[in-house]
């Protein structure tokens, strides 16, 4: 049996707080491998553009290259259709019925997450491991949230400790239509994929 950890998200592009998720999951949590899962055609993404699948995991395949335990997998991009995160845990439980999965996402995620297409479905079919960082504007605590989450749903929540990036995939697209270096934001092979290619060049400027 593998302990396989998933970072989901649309990846556009993948910036270096992704990659301290995953690297913190893979060893606080002793799992096998962690795989980045670039969407298909998110639900949360509806009417608005995205970056070519091809470029997004392009981009993931660069940042993950030497990594230890980190991969791509583009099992949601070849798919069609709309992708939700319970039909691909699904998916992948009964393709791999033997494997535990973790679920990673931020501490913002793990606040929305009853929002999501069939969250009962999602806590049934893998662990989550959410990071902890607390968010002062909302009422309950993160300790709290899991422990609502609990009950309700009977969900496997553990905290993820590791800081966060104080930057978006939505600010990296700004400072790259407005000229500005990214470097200190994503990997270096990224950075240069994203100028070679001329992604977010044109999209975000007034």
């Amino acid at each position: 049996m593998a302990r396989i950890g998933i970072m989901g998200g649309t990846f556009d592009p993948i910036h270096n707080g992704h990659l301290m998720l995953g690297r913190q999951a893979y060893r606080e949590y002793g799992l096998d491998a962690v795989w980045y899962m670039p969407s298909g055609t998110p639900p949360h993404k509806k009417g608005q553009e995205i970056s070519p699948a091809q470029d997004r995991c392009a981009m993931v395949a660069l940042a993950v290259n030497g990594e230890e335990g980190l991969s791509l997998s583009e099992f949601e991009t070849r798919r069609e259709g709309t992708t939700y995160t319970a039909e691909t845990l699904g998916l992948l439980t009964q393709e791999q019925p033997k494997d535990e999965f973790y679920f990673i996402i931020g501490a913002d995620s793990l606040y929305e997450i009853e929002n999501w297409y069939h969250p009962e479905k999602i806590f049934v079919r893998a662990k989550i491991l959410a990071a902890a960082r607390e968010y002062a504007h909302l009422h309950r605590t993160l300790d709290g949230q899991i422990a609502y989450l609990g009950e309700r749903f009977g969900a496997s929540i553990q905290k993820l400790h590791c800081g966060m990036e104080d930057i978006s995939s939505h600010e990296i697209r700004e400072a790259v239509a407005a000229g500005r270096d990214i470097r200190r934001w994503v990997p270096d092979a990224v950075a240069a994929y994203i100028e070679t290619h001329h992604l977010y060049q044109e999209k975000y400027r007034e």
